[in-house]
């Protein structure tokens, strides 16, 4: 279980002070797909990078089962992200290496033996269906295979979380439904709790089964999918369903 207790991030940029977050309060459940959706600016992206620490708060914390994480540093700190793994929109994906090279790559970093790491990359790589594809390069791959290879490489440490900061908005329609049925079937299949960041309203009534509005550096609006979408309480939700004009 995550737990965001009384989050706040403020940035203070040439003496000019801006919050990112406000006195933010969640709990993401183990097993849930959980979407966060805002338009751009809200502070989804801050939020969960708060999450795995890549952005310390200001005040609040980060309880992991039941643990306050939010202090920790060194080894603490590069075990716990061991056991989160992250999806960006732009695939990060390393040019000079091969797509299997990019999958083991964590493994690289942890001090694994070359051939256990070649073995859970092959392994990985089979299950995104890009086996074949483990000795070419990024760019000769399209986007959604792209994003798959950084699917697989999220899940080399075997996370219990992994993290998407907007992991669909570079890809066409089809490409993410079939990137969304992987992330459902991973989370299916492994028990891998997801953490979905998002502007576009269908992922989230595609995927999630819990859902928080963020607006404004707060959230104005939380519970399961189906409540929320069927019956929005705050603008912000109407506004991104459609229900209500941006101009109105």
């Amino acid at each position: 279980m995550i737990q965001l207790k009384n989050l706040s991030k403020t940035f203070s940029t040439r003496g000019v002070e801006h919050t990112a977050l406000e006195d933010v309060t969640l709990t993401i459940e183990d097993g849930d797909i959980f979407g966060i959706i805002g338009i751009s600016g809200a502070g989804k992206s801050t939020l969960v990078r708060c999450v795995n620490l890549l952005e310390k708060p200001t005040s609040g914390s980060v309880v992991i089962d039941g643990v306050d994480v939010t202090g920790f540093e060194g080894r603490q700190l590069s075990d716990l992200r061991a056991t989160i793994g992250m999806i960006f929109q732009d695939f990060n994906l390393l040019a000079q290496r091969t797509v299997l090279e990019n999958v083991t790559f964590p493994l690289e970093i942890r001090g694994d033996d070359r051939a256990d790491r070649e073995a859970r990359g092959m392994e990985l790589l089979d299950l995104v269906g890009l086996a074949v594809k483990a000795r070419q390069y990024p760019s000769q791959l399209s986007g959604g295979q792209q994003q798959r290879v950084s699917i697989a490489r999220a899940l080399a440490n075997r996370p219990r979380v992994i993290l998407c900061d907007e992991a669909t908005s570079a890809l066409d329609s089809l490409t993410t439904n079939s990137v969304l049925k992987l992330l459902r079937q991973i989370n299916r299949e492994m028990g891998v709790t997801m953490v979905i960041i998002t502007h576009e309203i269908g992922v989230v009534e595609k995927i999630c089964n819990r859902v928080a509005v963020i607006d404004g550096s707060r959230i104005v609006e939380q519970g399961s999918a189906a409540d929320v979408l069927a019956d929005p309480q705050a603008d912000v939700t109407r506004r991104l369903l459609g229900r209500v004009r941006w101009d109105a």
